[in-house]
């Protein structure tokens, strides 16, 4: 099954159901089909087919949701770019996906410009008034609907979700419509007792996996997509109040962010009735302040990654009685906990988790990683996914993640790969070395800290150090922290003791107080 195919039943099934709003602008599962269609049907005109990459950097609004449904009604692979990042890390997801198409808002203009080789042949779609070499978003959605051929049955490829490592180059992971309706069309349905008749809320950018699990939960269930153009906290609470939004998808971050404003009123949260959660740890203050203020919400926690998809989930009783657990294994998903010969750990040990869900691709496992075939060979062994990922299960079957993702920090439900902002403090002139780590943040779950070994007899700060970070990655990405060392701390193979960085910083940030 595919995605579009489950839209337009929808669109023949409820056609008034409204299917989208955003911003002020609503359209019925009638209308987005309409829509997407006469997209699809000027993609197809432009060359665009199957296995073509479109790329996405939208901002959030209906426009994207009309670009996806459209992108995969020609069997095409949806790229969606977080606009949050800098232009230069979005052009290297230009150059590595090739995209046959980019679509982008008027206000990108330069920045898509300024990739210049890197587009290629990419067709340049604008939303907003067309320029030199531009085609017209609108003009496309004039275009007649004329017969579209089926897609053959091996176009499985949906998205391509670009995930970092410790290499620093990200890595696009290949989604297939299988992932997607397995995950939000199914397991999701039935552990959470969600469906067509749920409101979901959006709090995070599109392009961001919590995003993506809304929208898939709305469109594989006929559902209504609410989705904010940007986060505020009162405007969330007026959105969950004027559209009846029963399901809400957020980070802990978000859930810290709303409570103060769902404290003044928490009835304006009174069509409430599911809060699912992941990103980042969810801390029990944050859990028990939520349920005091909406005792009728049933709340979900679960752990997640781009390639594996749900792998476990914590339901509303157990939050409390299993506070520090990432929940039990979803039902259909294998893992086993490994040492470092690959053998199975016992019960209450250490091991790296893998995930195997059937054949990669087929149900919520990734296909692999686009273009990169030893780096698929490495991470997939016999469909077992190696996620990187320490865990271990106590008697019960609940698990525990003992440690983190190699190098990645969880900051307000973003992923940040520490190599990617160590390459930055790289780049600046004055820094002879540095090791970035994650330390906790009251407000983001973790912060960047950054120690950095200057070049003998050069001298800057903290601040400017930031600054130069800021214009190469996205800003969420920079370091919070910059402290000076003489000299990092290694191993006898001259490897960095991150752990032992992260325990200075977590005491140097309580001692010295948070930002």
């Amino acid at each position: 099954m595919r995605l579009e195919v489950i839209v337009a039943a929808h669109a023949r099934r409820t056609p008034d159901r409204v299917a989208v709003t955003c911003g002020g602008r609503r359209q019925t599962y009638r209308e987005l089909v309409d829509a997407s269609d006469r997209l699809a049907c000027g993609l197809s005109a432009l060359g665009v087919g199957v296995g073509d990459r479109v790329l996405i950097y939208v901002r959030n609004s209906v426009e994207f949701v009309q670009c996806l449904c459209a992108s995969f009604r020609v069997g095409a692979v949806v790229v969606p770019v977080n606009t949050r990042l800098t232009p230069k890390e979005i052009r290297y997801f230009v150059s590595d996906s090739k995209p046959h198409a980019i679509v982008y808002d008027a206000a990108s203009r330069d920045v898509v410009e300024s990739f210049g080789d890197d587009l290629g042949k990419a067709k340049r779609l604008v939303i907003g008034e067309a320029g030199d070499g531009e085609i017209g978003y609108d003009d496309l959605l004039r275009t007649p609907i004329s017969h579209l051929a089926p897609l053959p049955c091996d176009a499985t490829e949906a998205m391509i979700i670009y995930t970092s490592g410790t290499t620093g180059r990200p890595k696009g992971a290949l989604i297939t419509h299988a992932n997607v309706l397995v995950q939000h069309g199914f397991i999701n349905a039935i552990e959470w007792t969600i469906g067509r008749d749920d409101v979901y809320l959006v709090t995070t950018p599109l392009a961001h996996r919590t995003a993506q699990g809304r929208l898939g939960n709305s469109l594989c269930l006929g559902g209504t997509l609410v989705i904010m153009e940007k986060f505020d906290a009162e405007a969330a609470v007026e959105l969950i109040e004027s559209e009846g939004v029963t399901v809400a998808g957020m980070v802990p971050t978000v859930a810290r962010m709303l409570i103060p404003v769902i404290e003044k009123s928490p009835s304006r949260c009174r069509s409430l009735r599911r809060i699912v959660v992941t990103g980042e740890a969810f801390p029990v203050e944050v859990k028990k302040r939520l349920m005091e203020l909406l005792p009728h919400v049933r709340l979900a926690s679960f752990f997640a990654m781009t390639e594996v998809g749900a792998v476990t989930s914590l339901d509303h009783e157990e939050q409390f009685t299993h506070a520090a657990s990432v929940g039990r294994v979803t039902p259909g998903v294998e893992v086993r906990l490994v040492d470092d010969g690959g053998s199975d750990v016992p019960v209450g040990e250490t091991g790296e988790m893998l995930v195997r869900t059937g054949r990669p691709g087929a149900f919520t496992t990734f296909l692999g990683y686009f273009n990169r075939q030893e780096d698929t060979a490495a991470t997939i062994d016999d469909g077992w996914v190696r996620t990187g990922d320490l865990a271990r299960f106590d008697d019960d079957g609940y698990m525990y993640i003992v440690d983190r993702k190699k190098d990645m920090v969880l900051s307000g439900g973003f992923n940040i790969y520490t190599k990617e902002v160590e390459q930055a403090l790289h780049s600046h002139p004055s820094v002879r070395d540095a090791a970035v780590v994650g330390v906790p943040d009251a407000v983001f779950g973790e912060a960047v800290a950054a120690f950095v070994e200057l070049e003998p007899g050069i001298t800057t700060t903290a601040e400017e150090l930031i600054e130069h970070c800021r214009e190469s990655i996205a800003s969420y990405k920079k370091p919070k922290y910059v402290f000076f060392v003489d000299v990092l701390p290694r191993n006898t193979l001259g490897k960095v003791l991150k752990a032992d960085l992260r325990s200075s910083a977590a005491e140097m940030v309580a001692r010295y107080g948070a930002k």
